[in-house]
């Protein structure tokens, strides 16, 4: 078998090529004693600074990769819970009841992004007939929060066509202050819903239930914040704007990112 020397000597690349893998070849064979460390260690660092742009090259590398097996972790738990994902009852749907594609948004009634972002998807809606759009609330901001969502359940069981939910929605989200079960009740007697029914259907086993399943839901695909949307086989984390909820819709709907 070739010594070592032999193999750094064959070029730097090599020589850092058989380091970064563990030189597993020639270390079966040899141990290396501190000159032969030594020399190693000065063959990667000169290699290095002559062409630092590897370490631009292994960056990207590695991005590409993290984000390749994050797509395929987001794609396999869409997957295993896709018709609680597009199709709970448990879900608020608006837009199109049977839209070629499902936007789904799972949001806070305290989250700032939320506000801006309920803007981009009431546009994309207005804009889309054929898009369906479902609502899932993940209170994750606090007990403020919770209530609120609390509220918002009920205000689905008392409207299944989600047309007053809609009008709850936007009005608490785009409140100022701190959304809580006052406030929320407030922006629902506002949007015509029968407020002592809701306190009393806030209460049902069918509020917590859904609550559960929404939280569920996220911690399979990866969410840790709102919004977060699924659309298609993409899981998409945070306030990324209308253009590129746009871009996912489309590649959803005809693999692209415009539809002709």
């Amino acid at each position: 078998m070739p010594s070592f020397r032999f193999l750094a000597s064959a070029g730097p690349a090599l020589a850092l090529a058989l380091a970064l893998c563990g030189a597993p070849a020639v270390a079966s064979a040899q141990t290396f004693n501190d000159a032969q460390r030594g020399e190693i260690q000065k063959i990667i660092k000169d290699y290095l600074i002559t062409h630092p742009e590897i370490l631009e090259e292994v960056s990207a590398e590695l991005t590409k990769r993290q984000a390749q097996a994050e797509a395929e972790k987001h794609q396999a738990a869409i997957a295993a819970n896709a018709n609680t994902i597009f199709n709970s009852p448990r879900g608020v749907v608006v837009g199109n009841k049977d839209g070629d594609v499902t936007f789904v948004e799972f949001f806070d009634y305290n989250c700032g992004y939320c506000k801006r972002a309920m803007d981009d998807m009431v546009g994309i809606m207005k804009n889309d007939p054929k898009l369906k759009v479902v609502l899932k609330e993940f209170p994750v901001l606090g007990p403020g929060s919770v209530e609120a969502a609390q509220v918002a359940v009920a205000v689905r069981m008392q409207d299944p066509t989600g047309k007053k939910y809609l009008d709850f929605h936007q009005k608490l989200l785009s409140g100022r202050g701190q959304a809580d079960k006052a406030r929320a009740l407030a922006a629902a007697k506002e949007a015509g819903l029968d407020v002592v029914r809701l306190e009393k259907d806030m209460a049902s086993p069918e509020v917590r239930a859904t609550i559960e399943e929404n939280f569920k839901l996220a911690e399979s695909m990866g969410m840790n914040g709102t919004p977060s949307y699924v659309i298609g086989k993409q899981v998409i984390i945070g306030a990324v704007g209308a253009d590129a909820l746009k871009e996912k819709i489309n590649q959803a709907r005809c693999g692209k990112a415009l539809c002709s």
